[in-house]
């Protein structure tokens, strides 16, 4: 069987990663979308605390922001903070709660308020688990909330691939729609969206003004490398600035997203992801990110 010619002729030059490498500058970041808990619709080994700290350390990774798989499921998302609190208090120095706040539950601003309290840096959300649309008002004011107290908004465009879900699993992806309306919705919000591919941070991406840009990131866990080099044409034309390290563990590979990285074409070697750091502690850069090709700082 013949294999298909690349679109560049196979004339991408790609060389051995090396310490200036956009991998080996991941070294010591944070992975921003880890879970840990049990997955309604299959089973999922060793989604444990204990495991991901370990797995941190081999890939050579400063800690993650750990959310509650269960949590998204739950009409009510308060146990399974509890939950996620007290599994990660051993490892607090790695592994950052990021608990669920569902906005159309009863008390919520308290809940948003006890979660920063007891330490969270920012708050996942599901729409699509929830049934929450581009108008919905209760996200958007989850948004509008998250910008005040300056805590991130973590979105989650899916779980699975469409092609392997179960039946019981009736939830789409998140769509490009109520990603633009949640960023366009709240000024000051800043929103991290993980899992979602080339074709939506597109849609999205060039949907947004330069402004609303700069409060948006995304994560690389389901982004593709070779052959189809999408992490790379995202990286040229939108800048690697909007990107920050994501693996989805234990629902993907870890390996995944520092192979990408090491993948990588020559031209791009020195690109940068956004540090998470500076996303968290420092107000976004306005209309200086988000407006054309860039490979970061």
């Amino acid at each position: 069987m013949s294999v298909p010619a690349r679109p560049d002729g196979g004339k991408t030059a790609r060389s051995a990663p090396d310490a200036h490498s956009a991998a080996s500058a991941a070294v010591n970041t944070w992975d921003v979308n880890a879970l840990i808990g049990p997955y309604p619709y299959r089973h999922v080994p060793h989604p444990d605390p204990e495991v991901l700290v370990r797995v941190l350390g081999r890939e050579g990774l400063r800690g993650a922001w750990v959310g509650h798989l269960p949590s998204a499921f739950h009409r009510d998302p308060t146990p399974g903070n509890a939950a996620l609190f007290a599994a990660l208090e051993p490892h607090r120095d790695v592994l950052h709660p990021v608990p669920c706040i569902r906005p159309d539950w009863p008390r919520w601003e308290r809940a948003l308020r006890d979660v920063v309290e007891r330490g969270a840096v920012a708050v996942r959300a599901y729409p699509p688990q929830w049934g929450m649309g581009p108008r919905d008002r209760a996200l958007q004011a989850l948004a509008n909330a998250c910008g005040e107290i300056s805590t991130i908004l973590l979105l989650t465009v899916r779980f699975e691939d469409l092609r392997q879900r179960g039946n019981l699993d009736v939830a789409g992806d998140l769509d490009p729609a109520t990603i633009r309306a949640t960023v366009r919705s709240a000024p000051k919000a800043r929103v991290v969206v993980t899992a979602a591919g080339r074709e939506m941070i597109e849609q999205v991406h060039w949907g947004l003004t330069p402004d609303e840009r700069a409060r948006l990131w995304w994560d690389i866990s389901w982004i593709w490398g070779p052959p189809d080099d999408h992490l790379a044409h995202l990286f040229r034309t939108i800048g690697s600035e909007r990107f920050v390290y994501g693996s989805q563990w234990p629902m993907r590979l870890t390996q995944t997203p520092r192979a990408n990285l090491d993948l990588l074409p020559d031209d791009l070697r020195n690109a940068r992801l956004a540090d998470v750091e500076e996303i968290v502690f420092e107000e976004p850069a306005g209309n200086s990110a988000g407006q054309g090709p860039g490979t970061g700082r």
